[in-house]
């Protein structure tokens, strides 16, 4: 058995194409099916490695190092799954691969075009993740909004497909806006009528509609859709406004989504053990217990640049019983002897990954606070590399360390270029990316935290812990707690004589999800509760 579920949108992006798309696919999950999930973005870069974060949230880096659309990582997080470079797609990577193949002769001599030769292409990455996964189902959602010029060969691959696939094998949901007029309280329908139009011109009909809206829907107002976008009036799915994005799939549920895809792809109905998912989000929107974490970064304007993040604290937090309530402080308002006052009341402080000089010193003044305050410290990758300097200027007096990335001319290069790194010009898809593995020293808060002694995780940087430096500063108390397989390469510090004060050159948020939260988020998550009792007592 294959199966296709293809989620479309309509009317505007951003209406939440990826949470349907990870709710259908954990509940056909759990009812026994193999399903994998993909993303379709439609702008021309090969990958989104290259993007600012302002540009596009997040990059997420899946296990075999592709750089892609914070989605996969929802997908992930949803699935409790690794997901590969195969189920992310976007027009750069199609382009490039029909391009290669036209200049190594493979078309033997025939015009390339749009169609086939293009949609061939994207109807063969469509396939593939199945094929190599032995998956049963494959759920595809494709950026952006009908009726978006750069979209048109991926809707216009997937309206072959339904054509070459026997009837029962593919299945469309749109996944379309219901805005509300505020001078009449009314639900408008026909942004979606005209949106279901320009899909239908493509040669696609919708199975169902996923009408998000900012309350429940009348019944008339569904009876309507149905009657005018010619679906049937149990396949329009409302999906209100909710207290977070894991209470979808138990909507999707209640209103009988996963039932209407099994029959429109004529699988068999299976129950839904959903107990365990259900409970987590009891506890996650009615926690016993908060903390006050501080995340100090450069891009905290857009709260998608660290979606992962703050995602795994909210993962740990459901496990722990804990609510995180997140303070994003810009690290460029942390100016020198201004951080005491920003910072004071907090009971963890996270610095996350970035790259570049604007907002360093602020993170190193963030720093400075959670080291001397005692106040526990949790810094990913950028955060790590902060943490050395900061140490290195303070305790060691070498007021000018720095990372050569900043400062090629720093004195205490602390900081510095991977070594494999030293010739690449290329951007896109060059840094250290991917599953690595790392060793933990016994008796260290991270060999604690993992219960083992060997971990992989997920990196993605260019510049790391220079080890010429390493003796004089585990010398000082910064101790090395994690080390590359072959020792060569820093992977973890930590404090001595501090609570918890943890730091890592790679990114445990990718890694985090719903059912299995990372446990080094869970420790800090402890640390924070801890680090309030006893400020409390």
């Amino acid at each position: 058995m294959r199966k296709y579920i293809f989620v479309t949108g309509g009317v505007l992006s951003g209406l939440g194409k990826g949470v349907i798309s990870s709710s259908i696919g954990l509940l056909l999950k759990l009812q026994g099916y193999s399903v994998s999930l993909q993303k379709i973005d439609p702008y021309v870069n090969v990958d989104a490695g290259t993007m600012n974060p302002y540009e596009h949230g997040e990059v997420f880096v899946t296990r075999d190092g592709k750089e892609t659309d914070l989605d996969i990582g929802r997908y992930e997080r949803f699935l409790d799954e690794e997901l590969s470079a195969a189920n992310y797609i976007t027009t750069g990577q199609v382009y490039w691969n029909v391009i290669r193949k036209e200049r190594s002769g493979k078309y033997l001599g025939h015009t390339v075009q749009i169609i086939p030769h293009i949609t061939d292409e994207i109807k063969r990455l469509i396939r593939q993740p199945l094929e190599e996964n032995s998956a049963e189902i494959g759920v595809i959602e494709i950026g952006g909004t009908v009726g978006d010029i750069e979209s048109l060969p991926f809707l216009e691959a997937l309206r072959q497909m339904k054509d070459e696939l026997p009837r029962d094998d593919t299945f469309f949901i749109h996944v379309t806006l219901l805005p509300r007029l505020s001078t009449s309280d009314e639900l408008k329908t026909k942004p979606t009528q005209h949106s279901v139009k320009e899909l239908r011109g493509i040669g696609i009909q919708p199975n169902a509609i996923v009408a998000r809206c900012d309350k429940p829907l009348p019944e008339s107002v569904k009876q309507k859709i149905a009657l005018f976008c010619d679906v049937a009036r149990e396949n329009v799915i409302e999906d209100p406004d909710l207290p977070s994005i894991y209470h979808a799939p138990l909507l999707m549920f209640e209103h009988g989504l996963h039932d209407r895809v099994a029959e429109g792809l004529n699988i068999e109905k299976k129950p839904v053990p959903l107990k365990e998912w259900a409970s987590l989000v009891a506890r996650l929107e009615n926690p016993r217990r908060r903390v006050r974490v501080g995340i100090v970064g450069k891009y905290i304007e857009l709260e998608d640049s660290y979606i992962s993040i703050s995602e795994a604290l909210l993962h740990a937090g459901a496990h722990e019983d804990i609510k995180a309530d997140i303070e994003w402080i810009s690290a460029e308002d942390l100016i020198s002897g201004s951080a005491a006052d920003r910072l004071a009341g907090l009971n963890g402080i996270l610095i996350p990954g970035g790259f570049g000089h604007r907002g360093v010193e602020g993170k190193l003044e963030a720093v400075e606070y959670a080291r001397t305050q005692k106040i526990p410290y949790f810094g990913l990758c950028l955060g790590l590399q902060c943490a050395v300097i900061e140490f290195a200027r303070n305790v060691l007096g070498w007021s000018q360390a720095n990372t050569t990335e900043n400062d090629p001319n720093t004195p205490h290069p602390v900081i510095a270029l991977l070594q494999e790194q030293s010739q690449v010009t290329q951007k896109g898809g060059t840094m250290r990316l991917g599953i690595y593995e790392s060793v933990l020293a016994q008796g260290s808060i991270s060999r604690r935290c993992y219960g083992q002694d060997e971990i992989e995780e997920r990196h993605r940087h260019r510049y790391e812990f220079n080890p010429a430096f390493r003796d004089r500063l585990e010398g000082a108390g910064l101790r090395v707690t994690g080390t590359s397989a072959d020792g060569q390469l820093v992977e973890i510090i930590e404090l001595e004589g501090h609570p918890w004060f943890v730091a890592v050159q790679f990114h445990p948020e990718f890694t985090s999800r719903f059912l299995s939260p990372h446990p080094l988020f869970r420790g800090f998550i402890k640390s924070c509760l801890e680090q309030q009792s006893s400020s409390s007592s």
